[in-house]
């Protein structure tokens, strides 16, 4: 079943901490240059004391604070002023290395470990990261550099990852030039990504707004995403290690985004989806230049599913494809993948779309002995500018009504 409106509601509502401290009150200097990073971990490590007497409060005063990796805290709000910027640290020892998740097996971009995020919690409840709209600025161009020029030893840290977190609410804030993926909930639950807007070059490799991964009961609405890669990814691990994990993303609420990203996906499922994703709702979702609307992206090795997925009330403008499903996403960990673990997509309903300027209108490749099947396509109008390809659909069935320009033969007109 879906998240319901109540639940999403229930998160919406700040807790208040007993005990507030200033990151001033641990030697922090917000001139840019100093470095913060043994202030920012002081403060929190302070507060644990009061997980279990009405929680706390570490504020980020006006100012530049430069700062490497830290951790954070239970029962704990990280709340930054309206003109706080939290600048990482430009030092690659200063996000240490640590363990690949386990349900990807290794690094997403290299063998071995992984860099720590920026603001890291393992194993946390009743987080949250929010604030006047204040900044959390990754200077990734150092990042980004490494990567083209195969300068890196480990992957790139994200901006933000809660791992086996509950109860977290990440809101009003601007999160700018994440190194890797920008947002990551990973094995965590009721996560409320609200009213944040994610900035980064258009060109910046890999700059995922929002991937929640592995991670149930998740709620992102009311956000702008201007990035490199997906606006928003929906992952569940990677091939034999996301197998053998199984620990899926389920019940999904994404609503009230914008946003662009010339080289990816408005919504995207997968590519990493071994795990499973399923009772996915989208809807109030408008994507303006970006290689394709929706998403979803799997391949052969990945086993797993996608299903009861229901995307509705999009408005796509300037984007090459409307809706792009491929099972021929084929980057793997490893060679240890099993060959035959076909992913499942059934069960997509994607109703009340428009767009305007669109190149192709939709885009389906499926594998041969595992089609895509139970795709429902109503209510869709889209402005395509090629005329000699709206469609492409390759092992694929499904069923439409009111679709404009005419789909493939494989939907059965309802």
């Amino acid at each position: 079943m879906l998240p319901d409106e109540d639940f999403c509601a229930s998160l919406r509502t700040l807790p208040r901490r007993a005990h507030v401290v200033s990151l001033t009150d641990f030697g922090g200097v917000g001139d840019g240059k100093t470095s913060n990073t043994h202030a920012f971990q002081d403060a929190i490590n302070s507060l644990m004391a009061y997980t279990d007497q009405g929680g706390s409060q570490l504020y980020v005063p006006a100012g530049r604070w430069l700062t490497g990796s830290f951790n954070l805290t239970s029962h704990f709000t990280l709340y930054l002023d309206k003109d706080a910027v939290i600048l990482g640290s430009l030092d690659t020892k200063d996000w240490p290395i640590i363990d690949s998740l386990p349900s990807y097996g290794r690094g997403r971009e290299l063998p071995g470990g992984r860099h720590i995020s920026l603001i890291h919690g393992s194993n946390l409840t009743d987080v949250v990261i929010t604030g006047e709209n204040g900044t959390v600025d990754g200077q990734g161009q150092m990042w980004w550099n490494m990567h083209t020029n195969g300068e890196l030893d480990y992957t790139r840290g994200h901006l933000v990852e809660l791992m086996h977190c509950q109860n977290v609410i990440i809101s009003s804030l601007t999160f700018r030039n994440s190194p890797f993926w920008t947002i990551h909930p990973v094995y965590s639950s009721n996560v409320l990504v609200q009213n944040v807007t994610i900035l980064s070059p258009i060109d910046s490799p890999n700059t995922d707004g929002i991937d929640p991964d592995s991670s149930t009961l998740v709620c992102i609405e009311d956000c702008y995403i201007q990035n490199g890669d997906d606006l928003i990814a929906i992952k569940s691990g990677w091939d034999e290690y996301g197998i053998a994990y199984a620990q899926p993303s389920a019940k999904i609420k994404i609503q009230g985004i914008v946003g662009g990203t010339r080289s990816s996906s408005g919504i995207a499922l997968g590519s990493e989806m071994s795990g499973g994703i399923s009772d996915v709702y989208v809807n109030n979702v408008v994507v303006h230049h970006a290689a394709t609307g929706i998403r979803i992206k799997s391949a052969q090795g990945r086993g797993g599913y996608v299903k009861n997925v229901f995307v509705s009330d999009i408005m796509l403008y300037n984007v090459k494809t409307g809706i792009g499903f491929t099972a021929l996403y084929g980057e793997h960990p490893d060679k240890k993948y099993n060959k035959n673990a076909e992913p499942l997509v059934d069960r997509v309903f994607i109703t009340n779309i428009s767009g305007q300027n669109v190149t192709v209108a939709g885009d389906f490749e499926g594998l041969a002995d595992d089609p895509f099947q139970g795709i429902y396509l109503a209510n869709i109008t889209m402005n395509v500018t090629s005329r000699s390809k709206m469609w492409h659909c390759v092992n694929v069935g499904g069923y439409s009504s009111l679709v404009y320009p005419q789909p493939c033969p494989e939907f059965s007109e309802l």
